[in-house]
């Protein structure tokens, strides 16, 4: 078996997708909401806040496409769909708690550091 490098800083390398979707503005919201539970649109979409019903859709769709949340249609009337995240969305637990992590301890040095570039 040939095992390939992928260079995320090459312009031409394939794994770019990836870090362009975990970049999107939406989508370790979307992971950590999932997190918690499985949840209808509704639910989530009021959990995240100030995302439009266009955007979160575009979102979980591509988030779909990717393999990362699943959505399950049921019969019901109205009809009710759920999201969830599979295995491979799981595995962005991770890494995203230690972004978070991360945030979380320097938000008070970044904040200072922005106040002091608007002030100058």
């Amino acid at each position: 078996m040939t095992t390939v490098e992928w260079d995320v800083t090459s312009p031409t390398c394939p794994s770019r997708v990836i870090f362009t979707r975990i970049g999107d503005r939406w989508t370790m919201f979307i992971v950590l909401a999932l997190s918690e539970r499985t949840m209808r649109f509704s639910e989530l979409k009021d959990r995240l806040g100030h995302v439009s019903p266009k955007v979160l859709t575009e979102t979980l769709r591509a988030l779909e496409a990717d393999g990362l949340v699943e959505r399950q249609s049921f019969p019901d009337s109205p009809p009710r769909v759920e999201y969830s995240l599979t295995t491979l969305g799981r595995s962005l637990l991770e890494p995203i708690a230690a972004m978070r992590v991360w945030a979380e301890q320097h938000v008070p040095e970044v904040l200072e550091s922005r106040r002091r570039a608007l002030s100058a």
